[in-house]
C-alpha cells in the first residue's frame, strides 16, 4: 500500500504464444522470464498482491517460484492472441477483488517479455501515477530516429510511397520530433480507468521515459539480445 492506496500487480503470461513456443518460460540470465517479472515485483514493498494471469500450469509454477501468486487460471475465452490487455486486467482485478474481498485502487501490469525491468521502474511509474493524479502511466522508450514514422515508406501494388506525405520534407534527423514506443516494462492504471472507462491509457496519462537498453521479446534473436544486455549490465555492476 502507498498513500493509503492498495496496489495489485498483474503479470499476464498465457501459454499459447505463437512466435516462440511457451515464450514466457524462456530464460534470460538462466531464469524464466515470468519468474524474473515475479522476482522484481516482489522486491517492491508497497505492492499488496502479485498475481500471474495464465492458462498454463508450468508458467504458474515459475511465477510462484519468483514470488507471485497464481490463485486462478485464465479462462480459455481470454487466452487467444486477439484478446486485449484491458480484458485480461479486468478479469484479474475482478477475480482478485472477489477472492480477497477488498478493492484494489491501482493495477500494475508487468509483461514478462520485458525482462530488463528493475524495481525502480515499477516504483517510479506508480509514484508518478499517484503524485501527478494521472489516470495511467506507461513506461516508454525513445524510438530510434531511423524508425520514425516520417521516415517510413509503403508499397501498394508495387508502388513506393511515403507513409506520411510530410516525410518528403525530412532531410536531417534533427527535423524529427522525438517519438516514443511502449516498452512493456510497467503500466500503472487506476481502478476507475480500467473498470469504468475500460481504458489502458486514460484521458490524463503520463509517460515514464526509460533510459538505457530495453527489449520486448518476440523472437529468438530478441532472447539473445536480452541475455547480452543483461550480461552487459551485470559486468558494469561488477566493475563498480
Amino acid at each position: 500500500m502507498i498513500n493509503n492506496l492498495s496496489i495489485l500487480a498483474v503479470i499476464p503470461a498465457r501459454g499459447g504464444s505463437k512466435g516462440i513456443l511457451l515464450k514466457n518460460l524462456k530464460k534470460v540470465g538462466g531464469v524464466p522470464i515470468v519468474e524474473l517479472a515475479s522476482q522484481v515485483a516482489s522486491a517492491v514493498e508497497f505492492i499488496d498482491r502479485i498475481v500471474v494471469s495464465t492458462d498454463n500450469e508450468e508458467i504458474a509454477k515459475a511465477a510462484i517460484k519468483g514470488g507471485a501468486d497464481a490463485p486462478f487460471r485464465r479462462p480459455e475465452i481470454l487466452s487467444g492472441d486477439r484478446i486485449s490487455d484491458v480484458q485480461v486486467l479486468t478479469h484479474a482485478l475482478k477475480e482478485m477483488e472477489r477472492q480477497d474481498k477488498k478493492k484494489y485502487d491501482v493495477v500494475v501490469m508487468l509483461q514478462p517479455t520485458s525482462p530488463l525491468r528493475t524495481k525502480q521502474h515499477i516504483v517510479d511509474s506508480v509514484e508518478m501515477l499517484i503524485n501527478n493524479n494521472y489516470d495511467s502511466v506507461w513506461t516508454v522508450s525513445e524510438t530510434d530516429s531511423k524508425c520514425h514514422p516520417l521516415k517510413q515508406l509503403t508499397i501498394v501494388d508495387k508502388k513506393l510511397d511515403y507513409y506520411d506525405v510530410n516525410g518528403k520534407e525530412i532531410i536531417a534527423r534533427q527535423q524529427l520530433q522525438p517519438m516514443y514506443s511502449r516498452n512493456g516494462i510497467a503500466y500503472a492504471i487506476k481502478r476507475k480507468t480500467l473498470l469504468t472507462d475500460k481504458l489502458l491509457m486514460g484521458k490524463n496519462s503520463g509517460a515514464l521515459i526509460c533510459k538505457g537498453d530495453s527489449i520486448s521479446i518476440d523472437t529468438e534473436l530478441d532472447l539473445e539480445l536480452a541475455n547480452y544486455f543483461l550480461e552487459k549490465v551485470q559486468k558494469h555492476a561488477d566493475i563498480k
